[in-house]
């Protein structure tokens, strides 16, 4: 793909300087929108993540680890980028957002060390009013950046967005074509060399331990607490007014603040660990849903699904695992249930592993 070109500034509000963020109308199909705030990673920013996630994935947690293999130092955790980069881009695209709907063909280019800059740019690929007429769906490709310009991450997303006048005139619709999967498969540019240590990060299982149809339920729970989601949310600078502004929700149909769908991804990502400990790397995020809402004191418990092992061309150091993780709430995952009111997420995503 090449580079997202042009700028649309902040959509301001008339006899201010504030902004009320944009609604479904200020939208244009084809639209770059280039996302102010930049940020570096810091240290203390992943430190924080990982006490908030509770991530025990060795190479992200241990840079002599990550020397031990062959990395300069340990690599930002994949789901962390996806959140910061995501955070970057909501004030432009759903600081109103009613629900953010789900993720497809997110493609983790590069690994990323702190220090790294991060900026990001969107663009408009699909619009589409729903049946009430009172919002619509915003269909978005956004791309973050490192501090060459250079792409580190893209993925699509679709987010519902209400109308600032509920009976403006329908517009024309348009429903991107969504990709199943990401192809090719983005692998770590050097090889795992032979100190891969199965006792430092917990596990002997690797990629030949794995058939496609396995369940791993992942046993243990986590329950979400207020501080901690909204200091999460923070941490991504994702300004969504769902999830901070308490007043606003106490008169919303949910009653409450929701936590942001990016950080139960998150928490089930760190959920998996116990199972798929030796899954240190993502390459990539096929497909994902919110299928319900989040809030403080549910506990989220997850469950794997291998989907498919794939043997990576030209690489006999490492494989690759498409997996299925689903998320529920307030109820143990012993039945792997695959739907119900209490299915919270599902993430079809593709993980790197070291062979044997």
């Amino acid at each position: 793909m090449s580079p997202l070109a042009s700028s649309q500034g902040p959509i301001g509000t008339k006899g201010s300087k504030s902004s009320n963020g944009r609604f479904f109308e200020d939208f244009t199909l084809d639209e770059v929108i280039i996302h102010g705030a930049p940020r570096t990673i810091s240290d203390g920013d992943v430190a924080l993540y990982h006490a908030l996630t509770g991530n025990r994935f060795t190479l992200q947690t241990s840079n002599q680890f990550a020397r031990d293999v062959g990395y300069s130092t340990a690599p930002i955790d994949d789901i962390f980028l996806f959140n910061a980069v995501f955070g970057l881009s909501v004030t432009d695209i759903s600081r109103n957002a009613k629900a953010n709907l789900g993720y497809a063909g997110c493609d983790f280019l590069a690994q990323v060390f702190t220090g790294e800059t991060l900026s990001a740019r969107s663009k408009v690929i699909g619009l589409r009013e729903t049946s009430s007429g009172d919002s619509g769906i915003v269909y978005v490709l956004t791309e973050g950046l490192d501090h060459r310009d250079v792409p580190i991450l893209r993925f699509i997303r679709w987010v519902l967005i209400p109308k600032r006048d509920p009976n403006s005139p329908p517009r024309d619709s348009h429903v991107p074509d969504l990709p199943d999967h990401v192809y090719p498969i983005t692998v770590p540019p050097h090889r795992l060399n032979r100190n891969w240590n199965d006792l430092r990060t917990g596990s002997p299982y690797r990629w030949e331990d794995f058939q496609a149809g396995e369940k791993i339920d992942h046993i243990d729970g986590v329950t979400v607490e207020g501080a901690e989601h909204m200091t999460a949310t923070r941490l991504y600078r994702n300004a969504a007014r769902v999830h901070f502004d308490g007043l606003k929700m106490k008169n919303s149909a949910d009653g409450q603040r929701l936590v942001y769908g990016g950080h139960v991804i998150a928490l089930a990502r760190a959920l998996s660990y116990n199972g798929l400990a030796n899954a240190c790397i993502l390459s990539a995020i096929n497909a994902g849903r919110h299928s319900a809402p989040v809030y403080a004191g549910d506990t989220l418990y997850a469950w794997t699904e291998v989907k498919e092992c794939i043997a990576l061309q030209n690489r006999s150091d490492i494989g690759a695992l498409r997996v299925v993780t689903r998320a529920i709430k307030n109820e143990p995952c012993t039945e792997f249930q695959e739907s119900g009111d209490n299915l919270i997420l599902s993430l079809d995503y593709t993980v790197i592993l070291p062979r044997r």
